[in-house]
């Protein structure tokens, strides 16, 4: 008995020191594999409401074109394209000779009629304080004085003269001179308040500060009214202007958040809804809506892409994934599955769209639950490892 104790143990002792490398030997080939094939990761499903990418164009917050208010020549412009400028910066000038000219016609015309207003008050003052009809008609001597005795008193008692009416007869023709010349005076003063409005046309003023866009003109040209100068801007603040189909417009409030990508890049800021236009196209039927952007991340007229959320469709059920997983073979992309062994097999499936700047969803090819490789080093092959990984 005591000999077959001693063989039993000698044979555990030789199994326990046989199985010890083997065990070592295994969890260095699983740690190397591990770091040959790299972390992996449970594919999710996504959250939300999938969402819509639509195209628009970058524009600036406000824009005006500047036209011609008058004929004539063009005699000044500030600067040329993407020069700043601030409001009420003198832009373009047309020449104004001829108006500057007419003001200074019509303020001569003015003082003549105030002259002339002055003068109506006076003589209306003079026939209150000593009327004509009382004064005799004139002479000296005897005529004068044989007119007033005899021939004044005889016409008021035959009633051929009523010196009453006639006094009342010359206030109201002093009191027509004064209405008359305050009637004449106000019209020049209108022909002067619209002379001046014309010689502020011929200036172009910054209705805010911002950039000259393009110029249509340069110094010397002739224009006519309606003639386009020049585009101006406010390029500090920047839009996304896109035209949407209706069936979206629900999903979208006055200062929601959403993303916007932006080429050449395409990056992803984030854009807010400024202005949901009441009205929709009535023969696309789409809504136009703006976008406001952060502050210089992009430049007016490039494109961009909205993702707008489409409450219409039913809760994404599609897979996602981390961008770094993909892998292309030439123009397939696919992702390198781990199986229930822990080997890598290529999978190709069809991409869909980003989801912040790390994340991407999976179409079809993959399911929820299934794991991948997040980064897979370039020696893993589907199936297993290279360069004696699995050895």
């Amino acid at each position: 008995m005591g000999i077959q104790r001693k063989i039993i143990s000698a044979a555990c002792l030789l199994i326990l020191s046989v199985s010890a490398p083997l065990s070592l030997a295994d969890s260095a080939s699983q740690n190397a594999l591990r770091q040959a094939l790299g972390d992996s990761v449970i594919v999710q499903q996504m959250q939300g409401a999938p969402t819509v990418s639509i195209g628009g164009t970058v524009i600036a917050y406000k824009e005006v074109t500047l036209a011609a208010q008058l004929p004539g020549r063009v005699t000044f412009i500030a600067g040329r394209e993407g020069d700043s400028f601030e409001n009420s910066a003198l832009l373009v000038a047309i020449g104004d000779e001829e108006l500057l000219a007419n003001r200074r016609a019509l303020l001569a015309q003015m003082a003549t009629a105030d002259a002339q207003l002055r003068n109506a008050g006076v003589q209306y003052d003079r026939e209150i304080d000593s009327p004509q009809s009382r004064t005799a008609p004139g002479g000296m001597g005897l005529p004068n004085l044989f007119d007033q005795m005899f021939t004044r008193p005889a016409e008021s008692f035959m009633g051929d003269r009523n010196r009453g009416s006639e006094r009342s007869a010359d206030l109201f023709a002093s009191g027509i001179q004064i209405q008359q010349a305050r009637n004449t005076l106000a019209q020049l003063q209108a022909e002067l308040q619209a002379l001046d409005s014309k010689i502020r046309d011929a200036r172009s003023i910054a209705p805010f500060s911002g950039v000259i866009v393009k110029k249509f003109v340069e110094v010397g040209d002739t224009v006519q009214p309606g003639t386009p100068l020049l585009n101006f801007a406010d390029v500090e603040y920047l839009q996304v202007e896109v035209e949407i189909p209706a069936r979206l417009r629900s999903a979208l409030k006055e200062g929601q958040m959403v993303e916007a990508e932006l080429d050449p890049s395409n990056r992803r800021v984030p854009a807010r809804v400024a202005h949901i236009f009441p009205m929709a196209d009535p023969q696309r039927h789409t809504v136009k809506i703006k976008f406001d952007l952060p502050q210089g991340v992009s430049e007016p007229g490039m494109y961009a892409r909205v993702l707008i959320p489409d409450t219409t469709m039913a809760s994404a059920a599609n897979p996602l994934i981390p961008k770094t997983a993909v892998r292309y073979n030439g123009s397939l992309p696919g992702v390198y599955v781990v199986t229930d062994n822990g080997e890598p097999t290529l999978r190709l499936i069809r991409v869909g769209e980003e989801i912040g700047n790390d994340s991407v969803t999976v179409l079809s090819g993959l399911k929820v639950g299934e794991r991948v490789l997040v980064n897979p080093s370039p020696n893993v092959s589907a199936g297993w490892a290279k360069d004696g990984a699995s050895h």
